[in-house]
């Protein structure tokens, strides 16, 4: 059998596992929907990407087209915790790999089977799958490969890529290895760091030490940000990646003058859309955030994308808690839900008493089964406190 043999096959699997009801009915209604004295409004874009639902249907094409075969994945294939669970249980193996990002390959071997995950694979562990003969299955989503033809057009033009972006995150860990020489910025902060080392010089020892896990093998801040490109890891905040980018054009236009902009700055649209259309989604909800009293993001607690989703909620002054899984909404009122800072907090009787609306949105790589579930246990609650008062 082809792949084309197993798609349709994978087809049923992914609806039957991940597919919502609930949801395409509130989506028929003008996303809204109210049950339990609760409206719902759903953003109008949420959930899987085309990116993320490729690169799962892929992995589970490659399970059934290699049905006795050894298969490995060199990183979770996204950040969701239920689909990655759901992937190991298919027999598919993660590479282990210690806490500073070490990875063991000793169980991969010659003829093995490897999936390279949504946010590619580093050019180092490429090249190391190949000396060792594996059969390479590539998901890398095409918006991560774009990212990588930028850095490839830096280096061509002897640019040190500036990537916006988080150091450990698997796909800046990649994006960064197609690099000759690189820095990653983790916000506007270090961003405006970088800039002022440009303009006014600085404490070289303390800029290495600053990025000493950000930055390329070698890197001299006095001699590699004469001429810079602006990358970005393809989920951050986009309005961020822009002003960035905005940023140190400006830098370079006053260090050389805006004759000379071009031979010392580069920077192309790498945003993902999908990213843009759930960012912009919860912007939109924000408008009319008066008649909305707290927000649910869902998604995997290191999704970067859903992430930046409940960042756009805090910076407008909303609640919002973002869970991974509908169990971390308990049917003793508490929710178990990550912060803004990465904290994990527990909150008891987070809902307020009464009737209540509640703007909700999920990550690129949350199913829409498991916002379903999550928006279910909310009608629980709201069950049980009706229960309450008329007992």
């Amino acid at each position: 059998r082809g792949f084309a043999e197993t798609k349709e096959e994978v087809e049923g699997m992914m609806v039957d596992e991940f597919k919502s009801d609930l949801l395409g009915e509130i989506r028929a209604n003008g996303n809204t929907y109210t049950r339990e004295n609760v409206e719902i409004k759903l953003a109008e874009s949420y959930g899987f990407c085309w990116g993320v639902e490729r690169a799962v249907a892929i992995a589970y094409e490659a399970r059934s087209f290699y049905p006795e075969d050894e298969i490995h994945i060199t990183n979770e294939i996204i950040h969701n915790p239920g689909v990655n669970t759901r992937i190991g249980e298919m027999g598919i193996n993660f590479v282990p790999a210690e806490e500073d990002g070490t990875k063991d390959w000793s169980n991969v071997k010659e003829g093995d089977v490897v999936i390279l995950p949504a946010f590619g694979a580093s050019l180092q562990e490429m090249q190391l799958l190949d000396e060792k003969g594996c059969r390479i299955v590539d998901t890398t989503c095409p918006w991560v490969s774009k990212v990588w033809n930028a850095v490839d057009a830096h280096r061509k033009k002897d640019m040190t890529s500036v990537i916006h972006g988080k150091w450990k995150h698997e796909e800046s860990v990649a994006t960064a290895s197609m690099a000759d020489d690189y820095v990653i910025v983790l916000n506007m902060e270090e961003a405006k760091y970088v800039s002022n080392y440009i303009l006014n010089g600085g404490d070289k020892q303390e800029f290495l030490a600053k990025f000493k896990n950000a930055m390329s093998e070698g890197f001299d801040p006095d001699v590699h940000l004469k001429k810079v490109g602006i990358a970005n890891q393809t989920t951050m905040y986009k309005d961020e990646t822009a002003a960035i980018a905005k940023l140190f054009e400006r830098t370079m236009m006053k260090k050389y003058g805006p004759q000379k902009v071009n031979d010392h700055f580069m920077s192309m649209d790498t945003i993902c859309d999908a990213t843009q259309e759930r960012q912009d989604a919860v912007q939109l909800m924000l408008e009319k955030k008066d008649e909305i009293d707290l927000f649910l993001v869902v998604g995997g607690w290191d999704s970067s994308n859903t992430a930046h989703l409940l960042e756009i909620i805090e910076m407008n002054g909303k609640t919002g808690y973002h869970v991974d899984m509908a169990d971390r909404i308990k049917e003793d009122g508490s929710i178990e839900h990550r912060k803004v800072d990465g904290t994990i907090e527990t909150k008891k009787d987070f809902l307020p008493k009464g009737k209540l609306t509640i703007g909700v949105t999920s990550g690129a790589s949350t199913p829409d089964k498991y916002l379903e579930d999550s928006i279910e246990r909310i009608f629980l609650l709201k069950a049980l406190e009706r229960d309450a008062v008329s007992a």
